[in-house]
């Protein structure tokens, strides 16, 4: 893979327990290259070891969350040299691709702070978040079609319309057509629209509602979650939580969360 620009994605720790992930080409309104794709990368399996970090906001730099694709250039993988075109392309579409279900294996909540212009690929950054918070000014679009391609790409196809529906989701991908925040929260694919200058602490609050609880709880819950919207009876879902819930009830942490309740105190966890 190509290495990342040691400045095209940033990590930093806004509030304790949370890191932010920040995509920082804004002066391309952080558009997607090697770079930048394989900078998420590291930077997702960075935070995903990171004890320390209960919840991860992702989130652009200046005025745009992510504008897709790089037109004027995505670059080069290594490690793809020699190979024909279509081998080269089929490697770079994976690449791209393998960030959805990266940002899914991820044991910690992935918050979006949409701040602006999300579009293609950035558009599926926020739909493979957990929770999706936008900025007033943000606008989305699906644009893959209007650049003569499918509108199917990076999971949009599977995720979109469990968000919102498939008659809409169908729409948007079709028209391409691009919609405001207010509309986002409409349908239910955005939570909720801040003002622009109180994103991040409306992103922090959610966090913090997230980190009042288990680590472990936390996690399972995540990974159970995405898991039902795969399996296709009630039953097969109904197993799994049982077996999860089981699990989570064993650990050192539920028993200081239900502690903590009975005794109208914080709890302390330990991810023990």
């Amino acid at each position: 893979m190509s290495p990342a620009s040691a400045d095209e994605v940033l990590i930093d720790a806004p509030a304790e327990g949370v890191r932010r992930i920040t995509m920082n080409r804004p002066d391309k309104l952080n558009a997607m290259t090697a770079g930048l794709v394989t900078g998420r990368h590291d930077a997702l399996d960075s935070v995903a070891a990171d004890r320390s970090c209960r919840v991860v906001m992702l989130t652009g730099a200046g005025r745009g969350f992510c504008a897709g694709l790089d037109l004027n250039g995505f670059g080069p993988l290594a490690g793809q040299e020699g190979r024909g075109p279509i081998q080269q392309g089929f490697a770079t579409q994976q690449h791209i691709a393998a960030l959805i279900p990266h940002m899914r294996r991820v044991p910690q909540p992935i918050i979006a702070a949409v701040n602006g212009p999300a579009a293609g690929g950035g558009f599926a950054l926020v739909l493979g978040s957990d929770i999706r918070i936008a900025a007033a000014s943000s606008l989305l679009h699906d644009d893959f079609a209007r650049i003569g391609l499918s509108a199917c790409d990076i999971g949009t196809s599977w995720v979109l319309p469990r968000l919102v529906g498939d008659g809409r989701a169908h729409e948007l991908m079709l028209t391409g057509r691009i919609f405001d925040a207010s509309e986002a929260a409409r349908i239910g694919l955005v939570l909720e629209t801040v003002p622009d200058d109180a994103l991040v602490d409306r992103v922090l609050e959610e966090a913090e509602l997230v980190m009042r609880n288990t680590p472990m709880g936390v996690h399972m819950t995540k990974e159970v979650m995405w898991s039902a919207l795969e399996i296709p009876g009630q039953q097969a879902a109904i197993d799994l939580e049982n077996r999860t819930q089981i699990m989570v009830s064993q650990t050192t942490d539920h028993r200081e969360a239900m502690a903590a309740f009975l005794q109208k105190r914080p709890p302390a966890y330990e991810d023990r």
